[in-house]
Order: structure tokens, then C-alpha cells, then sequence
């Protein structure tokens, strides 16, 4: 090994050990200012930057690629989007293929280097996933195929069907969805139980309101609420239902119980209460998810 690879690899692993730490402390999603607060053989060593890939300047290969915190509302600069083999599509910078970071892209490609991959939350805050590894490049369309999946060492034995593309493309989009959707959910809500307003981010869940394998059981924030752990488990086994105008029900069994504090404050107390909402309207939960998901609760009841 060259001293240049030995580089290379240190870099990589340090900068992995890093983030692995970075995401236990902020499991919701990482400050950039954080993630930047990486010292490597002494010299502080930023990963990320703008426009978004990363390269220092002691490795040929790109470090870290970035995707842009996009306002709601506004047009994003650079459309990163699943291809059809289910691959994320990374953008070049710009469209000259010889352009350093183009350049640096292609040699991580050529090399198999694992990247990280920068994920928004929100201005300034990130999701990190890794390794990711950039796999093809099509010049026409400017971009870069990037695999999200564990499986990267070897090729397929023989070339995939259609419909095994389009499995793939709904695996990994899922895998990037579910990754992003505790995040979201909890700072959509402030980091607070939806029903009875705790702020203790460990002792909160992202809940769907619809589960995983309902058809419209999508990670998206307007199928979720942030929910505390005994909400949450009430939630699921139907003890507690939020009906479409998000107000709290409790099943008449349980009000008729009589226990100690947790049952009265815990559970009764919540009944007939409002749900505590997102600011944005877009995050808010969807009326017809909470509509399906109450008839259940009904029919449980």
C-alpha cells in the first residue's frame, strides 16, 4: 500500500468512526457544524461544504457527496432522484466532465471508495448515511448512480428483469425514507409527544399513523406523529384513537378502569384533548390516514 492509499483509507475509517459517534449524540439529525469538527492527523478537516462534494486536498477520490436543503416550496438546484435500476442519481457539478469535482467522483467510482452521504433535515442539519458507494456514471444525463445497499462487492450473476429494477429502486428508496422519517416527524413537532407534549427526545418514537405495510403506509411526515413511548404503544394497540378532526380518544374500558397515576394521567386524562400540531401545514397529519386508522381503532373498541 502507497502512502497515499494509507491516507486514503485512515481518512475514510476516522471520518466513519466520527460520524458513528456524531450519530448517537444527535440521533435526529447532525449540526453541519458538528459533522465539520473533524480533526484528522491534527489539521481540522471539513466534510461538508458547498456546492456539495467534498475532496481533500491530500486524496484524488471525492470524501463525502451532499444533497442541498431545499426549502419548502422552492425549486431544488440539483435533482437528485432514483433511477430505474433503484440507484439514487447524483449530479455533477455543472456539465463539464472534466471539472474537479466530476473528476473526483469518477476516481471514488473507479477506486470502489466508500463515500458518506450528507442527507438534510433541515437548514444546517444532516443525516449521515455510509458507506455509499458510487457505482456508474452517464455522462449524457450528468450524473452518478449511487448505491445505497449493503450488497455493493459483488455483480449480479445475470442482468436483473425489470421488475427485480423496479423491487430494488422501492427497497432502496424505502431504506433512504425510513432513515429520514424519525428525524423529520420529530422536528416537525418540536420534539414533542403530539398527545401530552414531552419533550425528552429518548423517550420519543416517530409513530405512522398508517403502518409500513398498509399501501399508503408511506415514511412521510404527514403519516406520522411524534408519540412518547406509552402513546406510542397505546397508539398501536388501539387503547388510544385520534379521530380526523385530531382529537384524542380513549376506548371506554379504559376509562371505566380504575389504577393508579400512569392510567389517569397518563391515558384518561388524554381524552377529548387536541393533538399538538406542526406550524407548517405540510407536516400536519394527513385527515383521510387518521380517518382510516380511527375506523380501525373503532372497530377494535
Amino acid at each position: 500500500m502507497t502512502a497515499a492509499q494509507d491516507t486514503d483509507t485512515r481518512l475514510r475509517l476516522a471520518m466513519f468512526a466520527h460520524l458513528d459517534r456524531l450519530g448517537a449524540k444527535y440521533p435526529d439529525g447532525i449540526p453541519s457544524a458538528v459533522i465539520n469538527d473533524f480533526i484528522f492527523d491534527g489539521v481540522q478537516t471539513r466534510l461538508i461544504v458547498q456546492p456539495g462534494i467534498r475532496k481533500p486536498a491530500q486524496l484524488s477520490a471525492a470524501l463525502t457527496i451532499r444533497t442541498a436543503y431545499t426549502p419548502p416550496g422552492a425549486a431544488a438546484p440539483y435533482d437528485d432522484q432514483f433511477g430505474p435500476d433503484g440507484r439514487l442519481r447524483y449530479k455533477w457539478r455543472g456539465t463539464d466532465p472534466a471539472h474537479a469535482d466530476n473528476r473526483a467522483l469518477r476516481e471514488a467510482m473507479v477506486r470502489r471508495s466508500p463515500l458518506a452521504y450528507f442527507v438534510p433535515v433541515s437548514k444546517g442539519v444532516y443525516q449521515a448515511i455510509y458507506p455509499v458507494f458510487l457505482v456508474e456514471e452517464d455522462p449524457e444525463a450528468h450524473e452518478f448512480a449511487v448505491d445505497l445497499n449493503e450488497n455493493t462487492d459483488e455483480p449480479p450473476e445475470q442482468e436483473e428483469t425489470p421488475l427485480e429494477r423496479r423491487y430494488a429502486r422501492r427497497l432502496t428508496s424505502q431504506r433512504l425514507h425510513q432513515i429520514m422519517f424519525r428525524p423529520k416527524v420529530l422536528r416537525a413537532y418540536e420534539t414533542r409527544c403530539a398527545l401530552c407534549r414531552l419533550g425528552h427526545a429518548s423517550l420519543l418514537d416517530a409513530a405512522h399513523i398508517l403502518p409500513d405495510h398498509h399501501q399508503r403506509g408511506e415514511p412521510i411526515v404527514p403519516n406520522g406523529l411524534t408519540m412518547c413511548k406509552i402513546h406510542h404503544a397505546a397508539y398501536d394497540a388501539n387503547i388510544i384513537g385520534i379521530r380526523p378532526d385530531r382529537v384524542v380518544e380513549v376506548r371506554e374500558d379504559i376509562l371505566a378502569e380504575v389504577d393508579g397515576p400512569m392510567l389517569r394521567h397518563g391515558l384518561q386524562e388524554m381524552h377529548g384533548t387536541t393533538l399538538f400540531l406542526p406550524r407548517s401545514q405540510r407536516d400536519r397529519p394527513d385527515p383521510s390516514r387518521l380517518e382510516e386508522r380511527y375506523e380501525q381503532f373503532r372497530s377494535a373498541a
